[in-house]
């Protein structure tokens, strides 16, 4: 087998490779993890009453003088 051959065969392998997983990506069943998945950045979203710098700056001093672990 020359090297010719070997690449022939690789690149169907990746061919191959690359439509089997874009029909598993984009099948229906898979669309309801894929949701799920999408919206997990917005999960642990900080509490809105912390969201002015003010607040923030106030509680990074409190921080400062608290006791060492």
């Amino acid at each position: 087998m020359d090297t010719g051959t070997l690449n022939g065969i690789i690149i169907i392998l990746l061919i191959v490779a690359f439509v089997g997983l874009t029909l598993w990506a984009y099948s229906k069943g898979r669309r309801a993890d894929f949701d799920e998945a999408a919206h997990l950045p917005f999960a642990d979203d900080p509490a809105p009453e912390r969201d002015t710098p003010d607040e923030r700056a106030t509680e990074k001093r409190h921080d400062k003088g608290g006791r060492k672990a």
